[in-house]
């Protein structure tokens, strides 16, 4: 056990963090918790080191790994989705909960471009195709995005991003977000069951919660047109799996892109597994270098903020 230590220390959920991150917290020891930190893990060592904050890559942040240093006062994403940590449990114990609001973005954003444009032109089944010796230039149809009707649920820093692609695009915008504070040009507010009814493509933006968990139910599902698109960046708990494999498979809907999944990471044989008009990426569209850097640095930073609050509130508090 090392008791050495006379920096402060901070511990990341994951083996790494980017050099510009690891820049801007020099006063504190970091110390990695590796690729795939357990919650007992997790808990054994910040019973040893006392860390005064936490930057989470990988990996859930119950009460009992909060409990387990009664120094720590941050929590910070190492990206924007935050229900991997128990927010209610941080609230309870004085403990800042920071994501890294914007910073994979651009990223996300393209990511679900991506998605859409594979499911909207086939790409996966041509591609495959083409490689076995086919030429289906007779037989094929894709759907083409002019004048069609593009649903987002959020409209976030993501979300705004994806709008103003399909602006480009000539598609007409709906957006369903009861905690939007503006909106581009041109995207049109509705609820979500208008949203859903109208759109030929509905991709989801928002975040897991109490709220939104299990949205895209058999209900809702129903409303959608046959034949539309539905593209998952965001949380993989926004989505009832088995009732969207129904949908897929009884054509409903035309095609699925899907990055993130209720439970991670996929099991071999999962339901999804040899679906042909499911496309499946590994929950990678915030992973690039600059968003590495962007969600580093930016977590680095929100650590610094509060750690600097939570000394100036010490030393008010003491009349230095």
């Amino acid at each position: 056990m090392n008791t050495a230590r006379t920096k402060p220390v901070v511990i990341v959920t994951g083996a790494d963090l980017a050099p510009q991150a690891v820049e801007l917290l020099q006063e504190f020891d970091i110390v990695y918790a590796g690729k795939t930190p357990d919650e007992d893990g997790l808990t054994r060592l910040c019973h040893e080191l006392q860390p005064v904050a936490l930057i989470v890559r990988y990996g859930r942040i119950p009460a009992r790994v909060m409990d387990a240093s009664r120094k720590l006062r941050v929590i910070a994403k190492h990206g924007v989705g935050i229900d991997t940590i128990d927010v209610d449990a941080a609230a309870k114990r004085g403990i800042t909960v920071k994501a890294a609001t914007g910073a994979n973005a651009a990223a996300v954003a393209e990511h679900t471009w991506m998605l859409i444009l594979a499911c909207a032109k086939g790409l996966v089944e041509l591609n495959a195709r083409m490689h076995a010796g086919y030429w289906d230039k007779a037989t094929h149809k894709s759907l083409e995005l002019n004048n069609r009707t593009l649903g987002l649920i959020g409209i976030g820093a993501i979300g705004s991003r994806v709008a103003a692609v399909a602006a480009g695009f000539g598609m007409r915008i709906l957006a369903y977000d009861p905690y939007a504070s503006r909106v581009l040009p041109g995207v049109t507010l509705c609820d979500l069951k208008a949203v859903l009814a109208g759109s030929d493509v509905v991709s989801l933006h928002c975040p897991l919660t109490p709220e939104s968990r299990q949205m895209i139910n058999r209900e809702n599902l129903a409303l959608m047109k046959k034949g539309a698109i539905l593209v998952n960046t965001a949380r993989g708990g926004l989505i009832d799996q088995q009732v969207l494999l129904e949908a897929v498979q009884s054509r409903k809907l035309s095609a699925v892109g899907l990055d993130a999944f209720e439970g991670e990471p996929l099991a071999a044989g999962h339901i999804f597994s040899g679906v042909p008009n499911v496309i499946l990426t590994p929950h990678v569209g915030g992973v690039t270098s600059d968003a590495y850097v962007n969600m580093g640095t930016a977590a680095a930073r929100n650590v610094l903020a509060v750690l600097s609050e939570s000394k100036t509130a010490t030393a008010e508090t003491e009349g230095v």
